[in-house]
């Protein structure tokens, strides 16, 4: 079988222990994530050989992080060694009414002063026939945004297949440019694209009619409309996924008429597929929110 390679940051988690709060605890326990870190070593535990590429400080911190991945037996070879410090975010677990609470220290790791020219990906798609990344990547910086662009180009090339998750983080995109104006080209050599009404909005300016994500009002089949939109635009991918389960009018509009988890509704005529991918039958966040991609695989 070959393997899938995903390409992003790797992060340290520090979070408060139970549902204490960060000025409640005394101390905080210390695990790894990141989305696409996550695909991972979902796709391992599925028994799907997985690459996590990325960049680590050569340090002790920078050795634990793949470590932590190794337990889960993702390939780690190709993570490139440099660069100052690993990001860290901080968790407090929400409770009963309060949220929870995620505080970021990512500034100036290893990953966000990557350049292109610095990975050899002829040489990481060797054996591998899919290509993941997330809009979380190309939002560090123009270096980690450039260097995403030179992976999707390099497996367009070989004939690997590419998946995103838009995942617009507005926090994020601090070096100058927009999510907008860096998107559209990485986008552009992807066959899957997942994502929801707001990484529509944010990244390809296209608001489905009816749909106000900030007033919580979300429709199924209004994303017919921003298939429509893409495809207008000339949009060359071939599957679409949209998160629908958020907004129990589409769940009641889709999954009680179709009896299915897999829900396809008129984007069908558009040969897009709208699929759950954090389903709320699913709520363990920590390795296996992306449970859905075993699926697509298999």
């Amino acid at each position: 079988m070959k393997k899938v390679v995903t390409f992003g940051e790797i992060m340290l988690r520090l979070a408060s222990p139970g549902y204490l709060r960060f000025s409640q605890s005394s101390q905080l326990e210390a695990t790894f994530g990141g989305g696409e870190a996550n695909v991972a070593v979902s796709l391992a535990n599925y028994g799907i050989p997985a690459s996590f590429v990325s960049r680590l400080p050569k340090n002790d911190i920078g050795e634990w992080a793949i470590q932590n991945l190794r337990k889960y037996n993702v390939q780690t070879q190709d993570i490139l060694r440099g660069g100052e410090r690993v990001g860290i975010y901080f968790l407090e677990t929400g409770a009963v009414a309060r949220a929870s609470k995620v505080v970021y220290d990512r500034a100036g790791s290893a990953i966000a002063d990557i350049q292109p020219g610095m990975l050899d990906w002829e040489a990481i798609f060797k054996d591998a026939n899919w290509f993941h990344w997330t809009g979380i990547t190309p939002a560090l910086s123009e270096g980690a945004a450039a260097t995403c662009l030179e992976g999707i180009k390099m497996a367009n090339k070989l004939g690997v297949t590419v998946s995103t998750d838009l995942n617009f983080r507005k926090n994020l995109w601090k070096y100058g440019k927009t999510a907008a104006e860096v998107m559209p080209e990485l986008v552009a050599g992807c066959d899957v694209i997942l994502g929801n009404e707001e990484d529509a909005e944010k990244v390809f300016h296209i608001q489905p009619e009816g749909v106000d994500v900030t007033a919580g009002h979300v429709e199924a089949c209004c994303g017919s409309h921003g298939c429509q939109r893409h495809s207008n635009q000339g949009a060359d991918f071939r599957y679409l996924s949209v998160d629908v389960c958020t907004c129990w009018s589409a769940f009641n509009f889709e999954y009680r008429r179709r009896d299915s988890r897999w829900a396809v509704c008129d984007f069908a005529r558009f040969n897009y597929l709208l699929i759950d991918h954090g389903g709320w039958w699913c709520r363990n966040f920590e390795w296996t929110n992306h449970w859905w991609f075993g699926l697509c695989l298999a």
